[in-house]
């Protein structure tokens, strides 16, 4: 059994993007990762550019200025000013080249075709030169960018259509158990709604995933073998709900043997999610999660969500982590790190009850994990914890 810490470790040194690349208008990249560097096409802003309202003028000696033109964005003249003179001028319209400053409308009185100063501006006041932002060939998004609103709002204010980016992972979810039914159907004695499929789907979709299928499997070796056997050819992550533990009715761990998947670790010094499987089989990754929902959707949010991102071109992701005060004393049992499901409130945290493994109520309404390591056995109210911050949209 190796320690959270280690277990990290070892998702991180073993999971590399994948080589291929595939291109993508900006309208269909949001949450993709670059595949290569974006150079500037242009200069941006592409010419001299007011950033008021107000008016540009030809500075001189006096506080008096004739106004000859009038100059809004999008305009593509150039008027001519001469010493003296003036031209009404609006936020984002091309600065003429004649032009020296911009003085903004609020400090300034107007008679007729006149223009008096309250102040006189310095040389180049409210102009954005040609450039500011970034100039062209210059590097506008490095290769590993997330591609957010704002860049693709950059990318596009710079001409650029489409993106060359990592494609998003192929991903099979299979969970295996007898005794699950589909929710809507009648319950039979022993049975229980599968949940975990819509849980961990969801969970994808929420990160930006939507390049799965789902697929059940019964408590037989010679199924589950053969469903992980076609399964793992056809996709890039293969997600395994229950059936890895040691019981004698967990099939996974045998299974995954039988079809030579190479072991990077099973078992993590954690509480919910002891029994985690994390293993490869050429250029497929395989977690076997633990069959109780909490503890599967814990290490989801731990482990899996890196391997998602890395595969996906992110190599520099981590959960969202802050530090704050908890409001009541803890006491862990036993030598295992905890993740527990907490409220967050913006400054201090509260741990939530009912954190068994099994129970799905409590993460329902939870929006932060607090961590607590291996070493660690008491808590302090007011004391300092590490955070880890859900996503909830």
């Amino acid at each position: 059994m190796i320690s959270v810490d280690e277990a990290i470790s070892i998702v991180e040194k073993n999971v590399i993007p994948q080589e291929k690349s595939c291109t993508l208008s900006l309208s269909a990249a949001a949450g993709y990762v670059l595949f290569n560097n974006v150079l500037a096409p242009i200069d941006m802003p592409p010419f001299r550019q007011s950033a008021m309202d107000g008016y540009a003028l030809n500075l001189h000696a006096l506080n008096s200025y004739r106004i000859i033109e009038e100059v809004k964005a999008g305009d593509s003249h150039q008027p001519v000013l001469q010493k003296g003179e003036a031209a009404r001028i609006f936020t984002g319209a091309p600065v003429p080249d004649s032009a020296n400053a911009i003085v903004i409308q609020e400090h300034v009185k107007i008679q007729k075709s006149t223009l008096s100063l309250d102040q006189h501006p310095s040389l180049d006041d409210h102009i954005r030169p040609m450039g500011e932002q970034i100039k062209k060939g210059h590097l506008a998004l490095k290769k590993g960018s997330v591609l957010t609103s704002a860049g693709l709002g950059y990318l596009t204010s710079l001409g650029i259509t489409d993106v060359e980016v990592y494609p998003k992972p192929k991903i099979t979810v299979i969970v295996t158990g007898n005794e699950l039914a589909r929710a809507g159907e009648p319950l039979s004695f022993g049975q229980i709604y599968e949940s975990n499929a819509l849980m961990l789907t969801q969970a994808l979709q929420q990160a930006g995933y939507q390049n799965f299928k789902v697929a059940q499997v019964p408590d037989s070796l010679e199924a589950t073998r053969e469903i992980l056997e076609e399964e793992i050819t056809r996709c890039d992550l293969l997600l395994i709900s229950g059936g890895i533990s040691v019981g004698a009715y967990d099939f996974v761990g045998r299974a995954l043997d039988e079809i030579k998947v190479k072991q990077l670790f099973y078992k993590v010094n954690q509480k919910p999610g002891k029994p985690l499987y994390f293993g490869k089989l050429g250029h497929t990754y395989v977690f076997a999660l633990p069959g109780n929902p909490a503890a599967a959707l814990t290490c989801f949010y731990i482990y899996v969500r890196r391997v998602l991102a890395k595969l996906s071109g992110q190599v520099d992701f981590t959960p969202l982590k802050i530090s704050a005060k908890v409001n009541s004393a803890i006491t862990k049992k036993g030598g295992r790190a905890q993740f527990l499901k907490a409220d967050f409130n913006g400054e201090r945290v509260t741990i939530l009850e009912g954190q068994n493994s099994s129970m799905l109520y409590t993460f329902a309404v939870a929006n932060a994990l607090v961590y607590i390591p291996a070493q660690k056995t008491e808590i302090e109210i007011d004391e300092a914890v590490e955070v880890i911050l859900l996503p909830l949209n």
